[in-house]
């Protein structure tokens, strides 16, 4: 009895010092050609909806387009000259927005959307309209034309707006706090 005691301890002392060998990942990392792949297909796409929305620019002869340096193009409705402030970070301004497809079929009316009190780039909002509301003066309208990138991406908004949507939204800036 003694010996077999023996044996099983010295069995289990060996067995304990041995060393383990690292496991491999059951899924291996994804190769560069996947996100190879991805990168061209974002491509793509950024490239179809900037032929679209130059497309709808060179059809809309009734306003003229600016480019902005954020990568959405829009056109004033309301003007204002007078040198007025405009918003900068941590402002707080009210404001009325529509969104739009290129079709102009209303996606989300003003009425239903109200106004809007928002943090300016201290919340999370619709990215080309944040951007754009620093472009404002109290009292003018804008309408915006944004690509998918800088509005809803690729997942859209989960209800009306589809992935990789671009959309129309025209703004009036009703004040700065």
């Amino acid at each position: 009895m003694k010996n077999n005691l023996f044996y099983i301890i010295g069995f289990l002392f060996l067995v304990s010092c041995t060393t383990s060998k690292p496991r491999r990942p059951i899924n291996p990392k994804p190769s560069t050609t996947i996100f190879q792949d991805n990168i061209e297909t974002a491509k793509k796409i950024f490239q179809l909806e900037e032929e679209e929305i130059l497309n709808f620019i060179k059809k809309d002869s009734l306003n003229v387009y600016k480019t902005s340096s954020s990568g959405f193009w829009y056109t004033y409705n309301t003007k204002i000259e007078k040198d007025l402030a405009m918003p900068k970070a941590g402002d707080i301004v009210e404001l009325t927005y529509d969104i739009r497809d290129l079709n102009d079929s209303i996606i989300y009316n003003k009425a239903d959307l109200g106004t809007k009190t928002y943090k300016v780039d201290k919340e999370d909002f619709i990215s080309g309209i944040q951007k754009g509301i620093k472009l404002m003066k109290i009292g003018e309208t804008i309408t915006f034309v944004i690509p998918s990138y800088n509005a809803f991406g690729i997942s859209g908004d989960g209800n009306k707006i589809g992935i990789s949507k671009t959309i129309k939204s025209t703004v009036t800036l009703l004040n700065i706090k």
